[in-house]
């Protein structure tokens, strides 16, 4: 359930439901909503689900789980995986040590599973676990001007850099006293300078107001604009691209540290690693005409992959896809189905649009 539903609904906003949570799709122009973010800045409700863990074996029992290396140093996260023995991908989650505790945030069905699959695994650690997703509001703001928004409403701390640290301190929280918040730098999934901000669920509707109204204002967006604008920044997501695959086919080589210790599916993905090139790769077409998710691919009379999701982007006023296609296909003559008939599809580098910042999450591959 959205903690600022009134105030969505205020802006004309339209609901669905991700992983079981309810969040704005779009407040009817979701395209306009894609501009402002790209030429200003826009704010949106994210739909995280929040682990909370405490405990003196905390940054161990994490640590030993994940494909990244925990952050030791309160004020400092990082981008990882959960991988399954075989090597493909769970969960995705950032994980920021916030001195006592880790906060892990993930999909919004994944914490209360990850919560029971962990708590049946502590043992011996000094370790405590709990589902917090009710306890906290995220907001993300994105764009051209993210910085400048952030600080025009943030007291007593400068914006956080670099990506994925964070700072806190207090906004405006008009006529009664300002109100704390945790400012954290995003890793640029949109392709825009951006933050998230991080408040106590009973001041989320004062915060989200303030970042909407105070200081340089923000347009608010919902997840319609935000699939459109991770896909022309070519930041690979949970659902369509990440999971059940392995973090190599994805090219996440931002989400995996090879040198640490044994993490489970560490063995599965090392041995990718060692041999330079995945089966697959993640690519930027641009078809002809709109395909459907899963779309099949061909080059020439052989099918060599399928659409991950596609858009018609609003920057670009023509369709772009994401797709899994062999490694070893030259992409000179691609072709995509839709409704039936094959449609020519170019493969381009990614990402389809230069922002402010380019994506951490760009796929990377072995030459």
């Amino acid at each position: 359930m959205s903690l600022v539903a009134d105030v969505h609904e205020d802006h004309g906003a339209t609901f669905e439901e991700r992983g079981g949570r309810e969040v704005v799709a779009h407040y009817g122009r979701p395209d306009s909503a894609a501009r402002a973010v790209r030429n200003g800045v826009g704010a949106i409700e994210m739909g995280y689900g929040v682990v909370v863990v405490e405990g003196d074996d905390r940054v161990d029992f994490v640590d030993n789980a994940v494909s990244n290396r925990v952050p030791t140093t309160d004020g400092e996260g990082t981008y990882a995986l959960l991988l399954d023995p075989q090597g493909a991908v769970e969960t995705d989650m950032y994980v920021y040590n916030a001195g006592e505790r880790l906060l892990l945030f993930t999909p919004p069905d994944r914490a209360g599973p990850l919560v029971e699959d962990w708590s049946g695994k502590v043992f011996i650690d000094d370790v405590e676990l709990r589902d917090a997703s009710d306890e906290f509001g995220v907001f993300g703001v994105h764009g051209h001007n993210a910085t400048e928004k952030v600080a025009s409403v943030l007291n007593g701390a400068g914006a956080p850099e670099p990506a994925l640290s964070f700072v806190r301190g207090r906004i405006d929280g008009g006529p009664e006293e300002d109100i704390g918040v945790t400012v954290v730098a995003a890793d640029a999934p949109l392709g825009e300078e951006g933050y998230e901000v991080i408040c106590a669920a009973a001041d989320a509707e004062d915060v989200f107001d303030t970042l909407l109204t105070r200081g340089l204002n923000a347009a608010p967006f919902g997840y319609r604009t935000w699939d459109a604008l991770t896909l022309e920044a070519g930041t690979p997501q949970f659902e369509s691209e990440l999971e059940g695959r392995l973090p190599n086919v994805v090219g996440l080589r931002n989400a995996v540290d090879y040198e640490k210790g044994c993490f489970v599916g560490q063995e599965v993905v090392s041995k990718v690693e060692n041999r330079g090139r995945p089966s697959r790769r993640l690519v930027g077409l641009r078809p002809e005409e709109l395909p459907d998710s899963g779309a099949a691919v061909f080059d020439g009379d052989a099918a060599v992959g399928e659409v991950t999701r596609a858009v018609e982007s609003p920057t670009l006023d023509a369709p772009v896809a994401l797709a899994f296609v062999d490694f070893d296909s030259d992409g000179s003559n691609l072709t995509v189905r839709v409704g039936g008939d094959e449609v020519a599809a170019e493969r381009v580098d990614l990402p389809f649009v230069e922002g402010s910042a380019d994506s951490a999450r760009l796929p990377t591959y072995p030459e």
